[in-house]
């Protein structure tokens, strides 16, 4: 039996495209582990997987001045040494990374080790994180066309992200009944990110009294954003965050309004879901979801609308076309070739741990 180590933590879009891995990785027999961080959110989701978790030592490496960059560097340093003990005593045939700094120590580990590893990028363009480990690194796997002329040559290969299998197979009649909506109208999936987004939970809420004239909402708001006095409203379901019915809320939705961070994009792209992306701002981020979103728009999967000038009768006005028009970026969707995602990166990662094993 083939062992493989996973690494990658920090935010949930760090985690899930493993997540998403693991049962194809079983059914191909790979004893599977898995490397994150004392308190990141990848051991919360990690807890259900069934397979053991080890926590290293991680520090954020930051662009810019904070006291902590100066204590942080001795914490991946920690995180290197106990990533090589571990690389001792796991004896992996390959480590896959999907980066996030917890990764970075896991991929030099695996390198000083001469154990190959394969990383994940998810972004348009790399992430400090995986810029640090890619040198280190057999193979790249990435989600956009665009990405290949920043990662080495040779070492690029075009996969799309993983989807997790049971957002493929929703029941939009369970979502219909869990919402208590009817099917006269059409359903509008309002998501912000994991944590939610207060520009976008503000402007929808302010544009209910409209929207509700032609269709139903579901809102993810994130943690602490619930608006209790709109508990009662027909037709609009808000909620903090979506578990096990998220399947069925997609599989509801006729429209989706997103964030533009690239797990969630390529999960829409899977369920050819018209959607609208509000990309986080290049003020807020280092403006990946921006140039992720502008990627998705010329191929004709997206409508774009920057956060900067967005009005709510320009996002209402949207919203009506996008939906009027839903059939031509479903057509879209369908024909792009990103879809079997999962297969090729269990190819390559069996690839090159055979290619390894008999080197």
């Amino acid at each position: 039996m083939k062992k493989i180590i996973l690494t990658g933590g920090g935010t949930a879009g760090h985690v899930t495209p493993n997540i998403a891995l693991l049962p194809r990785l079983r059914e191909a027999g790979f004893d599977i582990s898995y490397i994150g961080s004392y308190n990141g959110i990848e051991k919360q989701l990690l807890k259900e997987q069934n397979i053991p978790y080890y926590a290293i030592s991680s520090g954020k490496l930051r662009r810019y001045f904070d006291i902590k960059n100066f204590s942080d560097p001795l914490k991946v340093l920690k995180g290197l040494g106990q990533s090589i003990r571990l690389m001792h005593r796991l004896k992996p045939d390959i480590v896959f990374s999907k980066g996030g700094f917890v990764s970075v120590p896991v991929i030099l580990a695996a390198k000083l080790c001469h154990v190959p590893s394969i990383i994940h990028e998810s972004d348009l363009t790399p992430g400090l994180a995986n810029k640090l480990a890619i040198p280190n690194a057999a193979k790249v796997c990435c989600n956009f066309p665009e990405t290949l002329k920043y990662l080495p040559e040779g070492k690029a290969v075009l996969t799309g992200s993983p989807i997790r299998s049971e957002l493929l197979s929703g029941n939009k009649e369970q979502a219909r009944r869990h919402c208590h909506f009817n099917s006269e109208k059409p359903v509008l999936f309002v998501v912000g990110g994991s944590s939610g987004s207060k520009f976008i939970n503000d402007t929808i809420r302010g544009l209910l009294p409209e929207l509700l004239k032609s269709y139903q909402v579901v809102h993810m708001c994130g943690k602490g954003n619930i608006e209790e006095s709109l508990n009662r409203t027909a037709g609009y379901r808000q909620y903090e965050y979506i578990g096990a019915e998220l399947n069925d809320i997609f599989a509801l939705a006729d429209l989706v309004i997103s964030r533009a961070g690239a797990n969630s994009i390529c999960e829409l792209l899977a369920l050819h879901k018209p959607n609208i992306l509000i990309p986080l701002s290049a003020n807020a981020s280092r403006g990946d979801q921006l140039l992720n979103a502008h990627s998705f728009e010329k191929q004709g999967f997206s409508v774009v609308i920057e956060e900067e000038i967005v009005t709510p009768d320009k996002l209402l006005h949207m919203i009506h076309e996008t939906y009027k028009n839903r059939d031509r970026y479903i057509n879209a969707m369908k024909q792009s070739s990103m879809i079997d995602s999962i297969e090729k990166i269990v190819s390559l990662i069996e690839e090159t741990a055979d290619k390894s094993s008999t080197g």
